[in-house]
């Protein structure tokens, strides 16, 4: 039982170690920006802060991690609404993507699919309940694709300095 034990401390300590240098970007703060590094090259974003952000044409957040980006918008309803982007921020119809969502309490996640209607791909259920909701939304641009995930706060509250929900924010205030 012992050597278990011992394996599973040496383990856990090798992983900690591993994911901090991997992820070890001296050169910025971490609070500057909520985007996952999983699966994209770093210069997918600005790492200085927010210069250069832009809201989707929905008023969402736009996810840059993937080609073609997305918005991300929740819907009066609670649900969520995603619609892919040209380079110019017009919508295109999905094409093959794969998106699922795991939100909420961890002892009570909340998983949301999605389905297409028109242009856009819409959650089949509501997020929970709440004001500011952890998330991790899992893109897969073709079914042979390795996964992307996205992790942020869905913060519902309205931005005090621009016209955004503060998910979507693109003033970079603190």
């Amino acid at each position: 039982m012992k050597k278990i034990i011992t394996l599973l401390a040496f383990l856990t300590s090798c992983l900690v170690t591993y994911g901090a240098d991997k992820h070890n970007h001296g050169d910025h703060d971490h609070g500057a920006h909520s985007y996952s590094h999983d699966g994209h090259n770093s210069e997918e974003h600005d790492p200085s802060g927010d210069a250069g952000k832009k809201a989707g044409p929905n008023g969402g957040r736009v996810i840059r991690s993937v080609k073609p980006h997305f918005e991300f918008l929740v819907t009066p309803e609670r649900k969520v609404q995603i619609t892919f982007l040209d380079d110019q921020y017009e919508p295109l119809a999905p094409e093959g993507q794969q998106l699922s969502l795991v939100g909420g309490s961890r002892s009570d996640p909340t998983k949301l699919s999605f389905e297409q209607n028109g242009n856009i791909l819409i959650s089949r259920d509501k997020l929970p309940d709440g004001n500011n909701i952890p998330v991790i939304l899992t893109i897969k641009t073709s079914p042979e694709a390795k996964p992307i995930r996205e992790r942020f706060q869905v913060n519902m509250s309205q931005c005090p300095t621009c016209d955004y929900r503060e998910y979507a924010c693109i003033c970079g205030h603190e």
